[in-house]
């Protein structure tokens, strides 16, 4: 999209409005044919400024969101504001009487036409309105699906990471329960070590004072025993 040519088209449509603005003062100050003139050339001019509207509305279609959005929005008023335009130029022109409406059929269909082109032009700028909303709704549930398969990936590895450390730890709880038996055969060991320390002292200790007494025997009966 040329945004030089949508901006260019914009400012053709405010002079055209501006205009077209101008036109409908004169038209509820103007009496008979005059006042007829004026309104076939309002219809033409609005038509114009319809053509221009369309073009708009068609170089929104290839614009950035962000631009079309708030652009669409405006182009929408622009149909409203014209249509009001156009309702309050007729309805000044009700005053004309039966045979005048009469002699200016063409002119009457020419402005319903109008009238059913610019509620047309409305229905279509709602409908790209539409289109647009639920294009920003899809992407942003293909966001949300994306962002969702991730936490859901992301969820898994922790459940598997925290399935290994499980394993990990019962293997760790396994080599201390084995570590545990161990500690206790080797305490079963050194008080069975212990014990017989103690015994082979007492025997030691038995021995030494037999042999004291013997050597003391000894020695008594080969010197004091005559």
């Amino acid at each position: 999209m040329s945004s030089e040519e949508f901006e260019k088209l914009h400012e053709m449509y405010r002079s055209l409005y501006d205009e077209l603005k101008l036109i409908s003062d004169r038209v509820t100050r103007s009496q008979g044919e005059e006042k007829k003139k004026l309104v076939r050339g309002f219809d033409e001019r609005h038509g114009e400024a319809q053509e221009l509207l369309k073009e708009m509305e068609q170089e929104l279609l290839s614009a950035p969101s962000s631009f079309r959005n708030s652009m669409s929005s405006k182009v929408r008023l622009y149909h409203r504001d014209l249509g009001k335009l156009q309702r309050q130029v007729h309805a000044s022109d009700t005053g004309f009487g039966f045979s005048s409406r009469t002699g200016d059929s063409g002119h009457g269909i020419y402005s319903a036409q109008n009238e059913r082109s610019t509620e047309q032009q409305a229905q279509r700028a709602l409908l790209i309105q539409g289109s647009e909303s639920l294009n920003n709704a899809t992407e942003s549930i293909a966001r949300s699906q994306r962002i969702a398969a991730e936490s859901e990936q992301i969820g898994t590895d922790i459940i598997e990471e925290l399935g290994q450390q499980r394993e990990q730890l019962d293997r760790t709880r396994d080599r201390l329960v084995h570590t545990g038996e161990n500690l206790s055969r080797s305490r079963k060991i050194l008080r069975t070590m212990s014990r017989r320390l103690m015994t082979n002292k007492l025997l030691l200790g038995i021995i030494i004072v037999m042999e004291v007494a013997i050597l003391g025997a000894v020695v008594y009966l080969k010197f004091f025993r005559h």
